[in-house]
């Protein structure tokens, strides 16, 4: 087993916390079904939004979820960089798992597909 890293990233319209945590658990469950995963294999979350989303933590959707409860879970603040993607939420799941970094899938949903057109078109 080796620990991977896996991407995702999404948008959201509005600084809405319900659209916050509903699109953060849109996310993560893509990233789970894409590469068969369960809570038992993450070791850890890491989420970033960019600053002009406040309206709520999204790692308080991901402690909600069943199963996710010991996951531990960082939030932070994306660099505010000119021109960047708006209203962006990204995670790092961190995974234990025997797949080759080739064969994990990276998710970018929304507006984030743009971030990686090299990834999202692998699917």
């Amino acid at each position: 087993m080796m620990v991977r890293g896996i991407r995702g990233a999404t948008t959201v319209t509005a600084n809405d916390d319900q659209e916050i945590l509903s699109e953060t658990i849109v996310l993560l469950n893509e990233i789970v079904r894409v590469n068969d995963i369960v809570p038992e294999d993450i070791c850890s979350v890491f989420v970033t939004m960019t600053t002009d989303l406040d309206a709520t933590f999204p790692a308080r959707a991901i402690r909600q979820m069943n199963g996710w409860e010991l996951v531990p879970l960082m939030c932070s603040i994306e660099i505010p960089v000119k021109g960047g993607l708006e209203r962006c939420i990204r995670l790092m799941v961190q995974v234990n798992t025997a797949k080759r970094q080739d064969e994990v899938s990276h998710v970018y949903l929304n507006e984030a597909k743009r971030l990686r057109p090299d990834l999202v078109a692998q699917k």
